[in-house]
């Protein structure tokens, strides 16, 4: 009698078992798309319970990279401060394999997008990463005053249609760098915030960055045309973003530079408020905007302040408020007196 053995099949790469915190990765990797090694052991650790050195995850994303499910490029230059890339730090970004993984899981809304190398290394890397350092801030000044905001609480690039048509994509959607959501919390009553977030790295005119934010006021009001208009219903003159919002998100625009190079002065600070000073005149100047004055909340601050001080400190310049003198800057609410 022969006896014959036989191998057992092959368990594809997505189904291994790893352990909690590579799971971890894997969700926000799909979620966020790109981070730097620094910026998930910021997200994956509690600042009390944070080594100085992310030695655990480093072999978690070795284990995860071995497996096929994560890949990794080169960070572009070096940064500064806990949340910034670091010169030489690896980006990581999901393989197919590694979103298929996380979608079989179905613990979240599913994202066609996937991720290429070429993408990572590209252009937009900076302000990726940029935006990552927005989420972050959050998260950790969440975590010290002991609100909810979470790792997974924004979503970065999320589109909104802002007319009919069938232009250019660009052209028919107003494109948030993040929909980020916050809940404050104080003496047991929860307020939960949604935010679109917009980052301004200077690499585009103040023109173009108040467009940006008048395409918000067609946000605000298109109502989209029913095909059939006499059968148009009550709800056919609702504006389109009630049906994904319950009220209509805060702006915040968080601007941010490029260091300078070694042995020039640091004049980011005045190019910021300069910045900030133009915004402010560019949208109380903008016809829509001025009409939605009342609707529409958007503030202006700078990353190193969101930073330092976080979003329940005074710190955002209010858009579309006041009259000749700015009003005084704010919280993440951005009301005024």
């Amino acid at each position: 009698m022969t006896l014959h053995l036989v191998e057992p099949p092959a368990v594809p790469v997505r189904t291994r078992s790893f352990h909690t915190m590579g799971r971890r990765v894997l969700e926000l990797l799909y979620q966020h798309r790109v981070l730097s090694t620094q910026q998930m052991h910021v997200l994956l650790t509690e600042p009390e319970k944070r080594p100085a050195r992310p030695v655990y995850l480093r072999r978690q994303l070795g284990e995860l990279h071995d497996a096929g499910l994560v890949n990794r490029v080169r960070a572009q230059g070096g940064g500064h401060g806990p949340g910034r890339i670091q010169s030489q730090q690896y980006l990581w970004f999901l393989t197919d394999s590694g979103a298929e993984s996380v979608e079989e899981a179905g613990e979240l809304p599913a994202r066609p997008y996937r991720v290429t190398p070429d993408a990572v290394a590209g252009a937009r890397q900076a302000h990726t990463l940029a935006v990552n350092d927005v989420g972050i801030a959050f998260v950790e000044h969440a975590r010290r005053l002991g609100h909810e905001c979470g790792p997974l609480d924004w979503t970065p690039e999320v589109a909104n249609r802002i007319r009919d048509g069938q232009r250019r994509f660009e052209d028919d959607h107003v494109i948030s760098d993040a929909l980020l959501n916050y809940v404050h919390v104080e003496r047991g009553q929860r307020t939960m915030l949604s935010f679109f977030i917009e980052v301004d790295r200077a690499t585009m005119t103040s023109a173009r960055l108040a467009a940006k934010l008048a395409a918000y006021g067609r946000l605000y009001e298109y109502v989209p045309q029913s095909p059939d208009r006499a059968r148009r219903t009550p709800n056919a003159t609702r504006p389109a973003w009630m049906y994904s919002y319950p009220v209509f998100p805060r702006i915040l625009v968080v601007l941010d530079a490029a260091p300078p190079r070694e042995g020039q002065l640091d004049r980011r600070p005045q190019r910021l408020a300069a910045r900030t000073e133009d915004l402010y005149t560019r949208t109380g100047a903008d016809v829509r905007l001025a009409r939605l004055k009342d609707d529409l909340l958007i503030g202006v601050t700078t990353l190193q302040q969101l930073k330092e001080h976080g979003p329940c400190a005074p710190i955002f310049t209010p858009l579309l408020r006041g009259t000749a003198a700015r009003p005084a800057p704010t919280d993440l609410y951005l009301a005024t007196t």
